[in-house]
């Protein structure tokens, strides 16, 4: 049974819509979406493209590259929400096309389109292109890098270039994790395999030249301005941040294991049998194809279940390898076999209870949300999951797979627009958008923005100015102990900026400002969000 090249467009097309279908409506989301807009926005004020800096002090967590896309797409599509989050979603895409290579390499040109399919219509994967941060991007070129040495393995050496240069580019988008990931599953590779063969192959001369020229440039220019970012990037951020809990982000070493199964929705329900298929056993040997795929799942999985911390979007690249597995059970589904009772009562069981959830969440939180927010979101994500489940059951019983099979299919990409609702529920409960309109309406050339004992990340992005912080450092603390700005001030600065003869334009949690008692009572309330104010200490204008 052929791709057909007219639907196969068609849901090409489909899933390019919905990953930009309404990208930036919702505002900014705290912490991480302020942060990946404001430094590229900084560079193009200060023209400074060497050395990130948030809120005017420098940020040296991340390397470089991430930034330059964003400021490329902040000067094509003006400084908004859908420019910080343009290259995420193109990624998200071309990551999805490149798994889409792999699997028709390994097995055809079918399970090809599927796998492309099943990755950029699970949930993660789509959650995180939406998102501006370096997670997508890591993602990416790990993925590239990966199948482009496994296309290098037995056919042309050259394509090495591709394998070397994506390694260098996860490297300036994340650190040595570009190297670290792709590495090991590499080496594990040719040890299992006893293809020592490779080694020679590998290290491939142009292919190390083009590294280190994409590489180098930008690490000895931030190095040679700041001589302190060695230290703090390398031993703090990776070292440090690897192996002890000093950001909090500690969670225990299972964390990721429901989170990929999540993170799978809707095709979690595969996976068993999917894994199994690549997994060696008594009766059957798994190839050396299958050892790749599986060494990529692990090994990564691994790594960053071992670290001492962790946070959600990590795992993205694990996704693409499982996607080419389910995508196989899909496919050998299509030969005349059919979907196994196994895998679709499991996505039966998974999928349908998931969502299942998404439609009883909103009555159990209707104390903090209501129901119009809410109730929208959770049912544009119910219904087509249980509809779908539907008519893949109704399918299998009739015993026509390739109807089954396109009811899961259209049921995942009829969830895309779904999560996009979810998107924009959390725009209304973690954007500080609000706050930042409510300020903008009043706000003049020579007024202060200041924040005490918080930092709404987004705020000096959406006022494109530099906030004065108070009372609070957070990830700034080393900025600010290297820089010594004078926008950073200790919490007994407050009450003096406040009595200056500027106007200031004052962000603070409502419970620290009752704590202050009288001393803020004249104050003037103009927003709130999320139980943060914003008060002006001079009467505002009313036109």
């Amino acid at each position: 049974m052929r791709v057909d090249r007219k639907r196969a467009l068609f849901l090409a097309l489909s899933l390019t819509f919905f990953y930009f279908f309404l990208l930036g409506r919702h505002g900014l989301l705290e912490p991480d979406e302020g942060r990946y807009s404001e430094i590229p926005r900084e560079m193009r004020v200060t023209g400074d493209y060497v050395t990130p800096r948030l809120n005017g002090v420098a940020y040296f967590e991340k390397p470089v590259l991430h930034y330059w896309l964003t400021a490329s797409a902040q000067a094509l599509f003006g400084e908004n929400e859908f420019s910080g989050r343009f290259w995420p979603a193109l990624l998200a895409l071309a990551g999805a096309g490149a798994t889409g290579l792999l699997g028709r390499r390994l097995y055809g040109t079918r399970c090809g389109f599927l796998a492309a399919f099943v990755l950029a219509t699970s949930l993660l994967h789509f959650a995180v292109g939406q998102i501006n941060i370096t997670d997508m991007a890591l993602s990416f070129f790990v993925t590239v890098a990966l199948v482009a040495f496994k296309f290098a393995e037995e056919g042309s050496r050259g394509l090495l270039l591709i394998f070397y240069a994506a390694m260098a580019l996860a490297t300036l988008t994340k650190g040595l994790i570009g190297i670290v990931l792709p590495g090991t599953v590499l080496f594990w590779y040719i040890v299992l395999t006893r293809r020592w063969r490779l080694i020679g192959r590998a290290l491939y001369l142009p292919g190390l030249v083009l590294f280190f020229a994409l590489v180098l440039p930008w690490f000895i220019a931030v190095c040679r301005v700041n001589p302190d970012f060695f230290h703090f990037f390398f031993i703090q951020e990776h070292f440090l941040r690897y192996t002890t809990q000093m950001h909090e982000r500690y969670e225990p070493f299972w964390f990721f294991f429901p989170i990929l199964l999540v993170g799978l929705f809707p095709w979690a329900g595969f996976l068993p049998r999917a894994l199994g298929r690549l997994l060696p056993g008594r009766k059957k040997q798994a190839g050396a194809d299958e050892l790749y795929l599986l060494l990529w799942a692990s090994l990564i999985l691994l790594f960053f279940s071992f670290s001492s911390s962790k946070l959600v979007p990590y795992i993205v690249p694990v996704l693409p390898p499982l996607a080419i597995a389910i995508a196989r059970e899909l496919d050998e589904a299509l030969t005349g076999s059919g979907l196994t009772r196994l895998s679709l009562t499991a996505s039966t069981l998974f999928s349908g209870l998931l969502g299942l959830a998404f439609l009883v969440y909103p009555f159990l939180e209707r104390e903090n949300y209501p129901l119009s927010l809410t109730l929208p979101a959770g049912l544009a994500v119910a219904f087509p999951t249980l509809a779908g489940l539907a008519a893949a059951w109704l399918f299998h019983r009739r015993r026509k797979p390739t109807k089954a099979v396109a009811a899961l299919c259209l049921m995942g990409l009829f969830l895309l627009p779904a999560y996009r609702g979810l998107f924009l529920f959390y725009g209304h409960i973690k954007s500080p958008r609000p706050l930042a309109q409510a300020i903008a309406a009043h706000l003049e050339e020579d007024d202060i923005v200041a924040q005490f004992g918080t930092y709404e990340q987004a705020l000096p992005f959406y006022l494109k100015r530099t906030n004065v912080v108070i009372g609070y450092r957070g990830e700034l603390d080393y900025g600010v102990r290297r820089d010594s700005p004078s926008w950073f001030l200790d919490a007994e600065g407050l009450l003096p900026l406040l009595e200056g003869e500027k106007r200031v334009f004052l962000v603070i949690k409502r419970r620290a400002f009752e704590e202050f008692g009288d001393d803020l009572a004249g104050l003037f309330t103009l927003a709130e969000w999320d139980n943060t104010l914003v008060v002006v200490n001079r009467p505002l204008e009313v036109n």
